[in-house]
C-alpha cells in the first residue's frame, strides 16, 4: 500500500478522512435490519433497499442515491478500511477501455474513514452466474450445453483481456460474475465478434479485493500462498507450488464444471500415456441426451475434455493468450457449425432473463 499511496490519492473519487464514520445511522446496525434506512456519505443520502451480499469483512447493500429509484448503486462497507479494491478498479479504467470495460465492474468513488471504507459501485440488477447455476440445481438438471459454451466463451475472453493488460483477479468464482443483458433483442449476427446487442450481453466480473497488478512486481514474479477458498484453490496452491495466472484459470475451470455438473470440481491425478501424470476432473462427462437442439444429439465430450486437459495441465505460467484464444475458438467454431445453436442460445437467454426476473 505504501507503494501505491501517492498514486491512489490522485484518482477521481478518492475521499479520505482521518476520523471514524459519524453518520446518524451507525453502520453496524445495517447488518440486522438495513432495509429503508438512510445513511449519509460525502454529502449524499443513500436509501438502503436491502443487502446484496456479504462476506467475512464486508457487506454490500443496494441503495438509491438521494432516494431516486433511477439512481441505484451498490455500497460495499468494509472493516477495517480497504482502499486496494478501489485502486484495482482505477487500474481497470486505465488499462481496459471501450466496449470491454463494462465486463469488469465500475467503481464511482470510495470514502475512507479511520474505522471503515465505503466503496460505491454501479449496481447490476440481474443476479449472478451462481444464481443461474442454483436455479438449474433446484430443478435437478444441468445447464443446457449451448448455454455452458456461451458462458465459457465469455469467461475465456474476459480472462484473456485481463491477463493481457497485466492484471489478475485472484477470486474467480460464480458469485463474482454478475449477469448482463442486452438492451435490444439478440440476433444471429454479431455473435462471434461480440458486436451489436451481443456487446451488452454477458458477464461482469466484480469483487477485486484479491486482485494483483503485475506492474508492481519484477517481470519474473511468481506467487506462493493459498487463497483459502474451498473448491477454488488451484493445483499449485494444493501442492504448495508457485502460481501466477493459474489462479484465475483454475477458478474458470471450476465455474465451467459447476455449470455442467451442478457441483464443485474435484480433480484426480492420473497416469498419462507418456509415463507422466495429468490432472482431470473426477466427475466424468455423461453422454446424456442434449435437449438444447431439436435433435437427438449428445454433448460434445471431446470439446470439454480438450478444455479441461489443457487448462489443468498445459497452462503457461507467463503468456497465456495463445491457449485462451485457441480454446475460445474451439467453442466458437462448434457453436457456429450449426445455425440452430445460436437460435437456441438466444431463446435460452431470453428464458433465463424472464425466469430470473420473476424469481
Amino acid at each position: 500500500m505504501k507503494k501505491i499511496n501517492p498514486t491512489i490519492k490522485k484518482f477521481y473519487g478518492y475521499h479520505l478522512s482521518t476520523k471514524s464514520y459519524t453518520g446518524k445511522v451507525a453502520l453496524s446496525t445495517l447488518k440486522n435490519a438495513s432495509r429503508n434506512k438512510v445513511i449519509e456519505i460525502g454529502g449524499r443520502k443513500y436509501h438502503i433497499k436491502g443487502c446484496a451480499g456479504q462476506g467475512g469483512f464486508a457487506q454490500v447493500y443496494k441503495a438509491f442515491v438521494n432516494s431516486d429509484p433511477n439512481d441505484v448503486v451498490a455500497l460495499k462497507i468494509q472493516k477495517p478500511a480497504f482502499p486496494w479494491e478501489f485502486y484495482m478498479y482505477r487500474q481497470l479504467d486505465m488499462r481496459i477501455t471501450g466496449r470491454e470495460r463494462s465486463s469488469y465492474g465500475l467503481a464511482q468513488r470510495i470514502h475512507l474513514y479511520a474505522d471503515c471504507s465505503i466503496l460505491i459501485c454501479d449496481y447490476l440488477a440481474h443476479g449472478t452466474l451462481q444464481d443461474v447455476i442454483n436455479r438449474y440445481a433446484v430443478q435437478g438438471k444441468p445447464m443446457e450445453e449451448v448455454l455452458c459454451i456461451y458462458y465459457t466463451i465469455e469467461m475465456l475472453h474476459m480472462v484473456e483481456t485481463l491477463h493481457d493488460v497485466g492484471l489478475i483477479h485472484g477470486d474467480f468464482k460464480p458469485d463474482n460474475l454478475l449477469i448482463r443483458y442486452a438492451r435490444d433483442d439478440l440476433t444471429e449476427e454479431g455473435f462471434l465478434d461480440r458486436s451489436g446487442p451481443w456487446c451488452d450481453q454477458g458477464l461482469c466480473l466484480v469483487d477485486w479485493g484479491r486482485g494483483i497488478v503485475l506492474d508492481l512486481f519484477p517481470d519474473d514474479i511468481v506467487f506462493k500462498g493459498d487463497c483459502g477458498t474451498s473448491g477454488f484453490r488451484c493445483i499449485e496452491m494444493q501442492e504448495d507450488k508457485p502460481w501466477k495466472f493459474q489462479v484465475d484459470a483454475y477458478g474458470l475451470c471450476v465455474v465451467v464444471h459447476m455449470m455442467l455438473h451442478n457441483c464443485y470440481m474435484e480433480i484426480a491425478k492420473e497416469e498419462s500415456s507418456d509415463g507422466g501424470y495429468m490432472y482431470l476432473p473426477k466427475q466424468r462427462f455423461k453422454r446424456t441426451l442434449n435437449l438444447l437442439v431439436e435433435s437427438n444429439s449428445y454433448w460434445n465430450v471431446a470439446l470439454w475434455k480438450n478444455f479441461f486437459t489443457k487448462m489443468l495441465n498445459q497452462y503457461p505460467g507467463n503468456d497465456d493468450r495463445r491457449l485462451l484464444q485457441e480454446l475460445k475458438k474451439s467453442f466458437q467454431d462448434y457453436i457456429s457449425s450449426d445455425p440452430k445453436m445460436i437460435k437456441t442460445l438466444r431463446e435460452l437467454l431470453a428464458k433465463q432473463r424472464t425466469s430470473m426476473c420473476c424469481a
